[in-house]
């Protein structure tokens, strides 16, 4: 039996299951076209794994079994049809990692609000004391939990890139947020394809398992017309429907799942916005499924802390806040940070366009934002979408006089909002550097005020 392996790309999901494999006894090669960091270097040396950088040595590669890719390598490129044509199998670390596992899985995706919903599900099923692990997309491998063991619970952020080569894994619960068009490059500009990408998270579930979704997307609720799904169907929602088995009623969340009817405060949870509701309904109804308790859940929600450039307050001036919405790359989430904050709103963003259609923002624009300040190389898309509707908007280039400009327009009791809508390659590295670079400017704005 041919026990070789070859993994492409050197990042946290191509080392952990480069270590995973190796500790199941696979002959393990590492191979990255780009250049590896050195945190990762030294843990594949340590390991005494061989790799390669800056290059990818195709002998090697095509002599295995098996290869696990990347998540961020698509299926087009050579080296991966190359091994397609060779008939050599090419899956996900998550696919691979699943075969080792001991516990059940939790899986969320959907276009937006994965990580939320992923770290608060998590967040519920630590606070009850459970032995759960937190992986996938959220930025640990899940390759690495498996290795370390003991866990009975894994809750995994999967995006559509790594569903995409995951073929015998199995969830025991998924969890379907929405699907909006997002990384359509990727699915030849098909949304039907992006949509069966993120169903994957459904393949092979049982009788005995739950599928969690949003009854209220179009798209979710197109595939399902047409298609079977696997799994024991609970849908969630804010849309009045007699099929709903999780809805939000004022402050409090409604739930019948498993024979049993109950009523959850939420008014602890520090998470706003509409879209905070729906991922709060799916990560209440994991918690449920697995058996926590509503009064544990109650606690638990009282306590959560988003992570970081998801509608977070990074500071207030003058009785201005700031918050930082950087991840925000795409209309769809800007939508829901815009309808989830109540006071006037002055809008940072702008970065590099994704082909956004900006028609659906219009109204909330209008009622809610008093002042726009573009922050991007080209604004011409943004500035011909909404200059007419807001006379008060400048562009800028620099992250610090986007602060300032923000703040000048806004008076006590505003929020200044950086949601982009757009990517942050134009201007910094990614959108955590966009994030951090909003917060630092804020909290300099500040120093010079006292």
């Amino acid at each position: 039996m041919n026990k070789q392996i070859a993994i492409l790309g050197a990042g946290e999901s191509g080392v952990g299951a480069a270590l995973l494999a190796q500790a199941k006894g696979y002959d393990v090669f590492v191979s990255d076209r780009g250049e590896i960091s050195e945190k990762y270097k030294i843990q594949l040396q340590q390991a005494k794994i061989p790799f390669e950088e800056g290059t990818h040595t195709l002998e090697q590669i095509y002599a295995v079994a098996e290869i696990i890719k990347s998540p961020g390598i698509p299926d087009s490129v050579a080296v991966i049809q190359g091994a397609l044509e060779k008939g050599i199998p090419v899956i996900s670390e998550i696919e691979f990692a699943g075969r080792y596992a001991g516990g059940k899985f939790i899986c969320i995706t959907g276009t937006n609000g994965k990580t939320t919903t992923t770290l608060l599900t998590y967040h519920l099923l630590k606070s009850a004391g459970l032995k759960v692990a937190l992986a996938g997309n959220v930025g640990e491998s899940l390759a690495g939990k498996v290795l370390e063991g003991g866990y009975d619970y894994y809750v995994v952020e999967l995006s559509s890139f790594q569903l995409d080569n995951m073929y015998a894994f199995k969830a025991h619960i998924s969890i379907l947020l929405n699907i909006t068009p997002d990384h359509l490059d990727r699915y030849n500009y098909q949304m039907e394809s992006y949509a069966a990408a993120k169903f994957r998270i459904t393949q092979n579930m049982t009788s005995e398992d739950f599928f969690l979704f949003n009854l209220d997307d179009a798209e979710i609720q197109k595939y399902l017309a047409t298609h079977q799904v696997p799994g024991k169907p609970v849908p969630f929602g804010l849309k009045e429907s007699e099929t709903l088995a999780i809805n939000f009623e004022e402050k409090s969340i409604l739930a019948s799942v498993c024979e049993m009817k109950t009523k959850l405060d939420t008014t602890g949870s520090n998470l706003i916005g509409q879209h905070n509701q729906y991922n709060t309904m799916a990560a209440v109804g994991g918690a449920l499924l697995v058996g926590i308790s509503p009064e544990q859940i109650e606690t638990a929600l009282a306590t959560f802390q988003n992570a970081e450039h998801r509608l977070q307050p990074v500071g207030e001036i003058d009785g201005v806040r700031f918050i930082n919405d950087s991840k925000a790359t795409n209309v769809e989430a800007v939508w829901y940070a815009l309808d989830g904050i109540k006071e006037p709103i002055v809008w940072v963003v702008g970065g590099k366009d994704k082909g956004n259609d900006y028609s659906t923002l219009l109204p909330l624009v209008q009622d809610k934002v008093k002042a726009i300040v573009c922050l991007g190389l080209d604004n011409s898309k943004i500035l011909a979408s909404f200059s007419e509707m807001s006379p008060k908007t400048v562009e800028t280039q620099d992250v610090k006089e986007a602060v300032k400009l923000a703040f000048d327009f806004a008076e006590k009791g505003d929020v200044v909002l950086l949601s982009p809508a757009c990517a942050s390659f134009d201007l910094f590295n990614n959108y955590e550097h966009r994030g951090r670079a909003f917060a630092e400017a804020v909290a300099a704005l500040k120093n010079t005020r006292v």
